[in-house]
């Protein structure tokens, strides 16, 4: 009678049994008032943490917004400055050689 026990891995059986009394007492742990105040707790820590770091990167992108305005403009300056200096060039080119017709 006792024969068919004979082939029971007794270790495997008992890491069987301690991993089911752990997973149920996890599962007990975990859907306590407790575990669910600390739960309510990290997500607020990270609703806030978002928050933060949405306010941060809006700062940062109207500041590069502004940035590109400031460098848009430079550029325009300096265009416009370069036109008038060609046609000074041009001008000043044309009154030293005038075209003989």
């Amino acid at each position: 009678m006792f024969k068919c026990f004979e082939c029971i891995d007794w270790k495997k059986t008992a890491i069987f049994a301690g991993g089911v009394l752990f997973g149920t007492a996890g599962v007990k742990v975990l859907g306590s008032s407790d575990a669910k105040k600390f739960y309510v707790k990290c997500l607020a820590a990270g609703l806030r943490a978002k928050d933060c770091v949405m306010t941060t990167a809006t700062n940062i992108q109207e500041n590069a917004e502004d940035i590109l305005a400031e460098a848009e403009e430079i550029n325009r300056q300096r265009s416009g400055e370069e036109a008038v200096e060609d046609e000074e060039l041009a001008s000043e080119g044309e009154a030293e050689n005038p075209v003989q017709a």
